[in-house]
């Protein structure tokens, strides 16, 4: 297969670096893959950035802009069943594991048709336009990030959504000076990087930042070669705060639609009392910034952005009653406990959990001839419910 038009300075090493390290590292296996991702889920996605499914989303095109794998095209199909799915990647070596992993799991067979191409986000200006795009981890690998997200901007239908994951600077302190220290030590991007890399931090004293932190908090998710290869050998990265975060969402004039991790960014998670009530006072985005102050932990930022600005909807209960709607697709492990969308135990009343069955049975029924409009209202503030239309 050729190989793609090196439109950034950083597609033939990065591509090159993929090939030899496949990512993400996860296991091919036979059927649909395991649990759900609701920020992989168009229906979701909507319901969440707009308060409601907007109608005339039946089949909606999806582009997968740096697939590496094919974990999330592989969800992005079984999950939006009857969609039209585009999937690429610049590494010839990790399309051919997603090609396998999509064949294996039957994916194509869940959508209307899924391409998978060996191509680079940035020369796609024929393809759109796409009603979601899905971006997770691959911007800050540019060379040009700008570029990257411009290119994105412009394959978006006019209300189209896009996500994206990128690098948080606070959380990667310790990321980034192991990736300093492995690059004085020339320890290289290759099998020499990986062994020497492990080998560091079996070397240094357990007291050690480093060590300690690789081993209370990477250690799991680096058990995979490529996985641990990702994180400390990359030969390109750039990471973010908020403050440049939005500085950069506004170089391709898109608008942030929410974090899709908001849960994150609540100081309900980190405080209570007067300092609580202080911090809900402020505006959101200053919220975000206490948060981001306080939890230097956060690795990432995933969040939706829109190309017009929105408004969510607000519904009187008046309107709830007379709304339809859509059991959350992304529900797991029922009938005792039902899992959440973050894979949360749930606990629902009696009234909840006959809702969410009825809905199953009576599709088309309006809310209000389902249940009281308080049931209706906590499940869909939990967005267990999906209001449509």
């Amino acid at each position: 297969m050729a190989h793609p038009k090196p439109s950034d300075a950083a597609t033939p090493v990065v591509s090159a670096f993929y090939d030899r390290f496949p990512f993400p590292g996860d296991p091919l296996q036979d059927g649909p893959p395991p649990g759900y991702n609701w920020r992989w889920c168009h229906r979701s996605v909507l319901a969440a950035v707009h308060g409601r499914i907007p109608s005339g989303m039946e089949r909606p095109r999806i582009l997968d802009a740096g697939c590496g794998t094919g974990v999330s095209t592989d969800y992005l199909c079984h999950l939006n069943p009857g969609a039209d799915v585009l999937g690429v990647d610049i590494s010839d070596g990790a399309l051919a594991v997603a090609q396998e992993r999509c064949q294996r799991s039957g994916a194509a067979q869940q959508v209307t048709s899924l391409r998978q191409e060996q191509r680079s986000l940035l020369d796609l200006a024929d393809e759109g336009p796409f009603d979601y795009i899905n971006s997770v981890g691959v911007l800050h690998h540019l060379d040009q990030p700008e570029a990257g997200l411009r290119a994105l901007s412009g394959l978006l239908a006019p209300h189209g959504l896009l996500h994206l994951f990128l690098y948080a600077d606070a959380g990667r302190w310790e990321i980034h000076r192991t990736q300093k220290a492995l690059n004085l030590l020339q320890a290289g991007i290759g099998a020499e990087g990986l062994r020497l890399g492990r080998e560091l931090f079996e070397t240094l004293p357990d007291t050690n930042r480093l060590a300690r932190h690789h081993r209370e908090r990477w250690a799991v998710d680096c058990a995979a070669d490529a996985n641990f290869a990702d994180m400390y050998l990359h030969p390109q990265e750039t990471s973010y705060n908020l403050e440049r975060l939005f500085q950069y969402i506004a170089t391709a004039g898109l608008h942030f639609a929410g974090f899709s991790n908001p849960e994150v960014w609540d100081p309900a998670r980190l405080l209570n009392g007067e300092l609580l009530e202080r911090a809900q006072a402020l505006p959101l985005s200053q919220q975000w910034e206490l948060v981001e102050q306080l939890d230097p932990d956060i690795s990432h930022f995933e969040f939706f952005l829109s190309a017009q600005p929105i408004e969510p909807a607000v519904l009187t209960d008046e309107a709830l009653l007379q709304s339809h709607g859509l059991r959350q697709p992304c529900l797991w492990g029922e009938p005792d406990p039902i899992l959440g969308t973050n894979m949360e135990p749930l606990q629902l009343s009696s009234e909840e959990r006959a809702l969410l069955q009825t809905l199953q049975e009576q599709p088309e029924a309006p809310l209000g001839s389902l249940a009281e409009p308080s049931v209706i209202r906590r499940l869909v503030d939990r967005r267990l419910v999906l209001l449509q239309g």
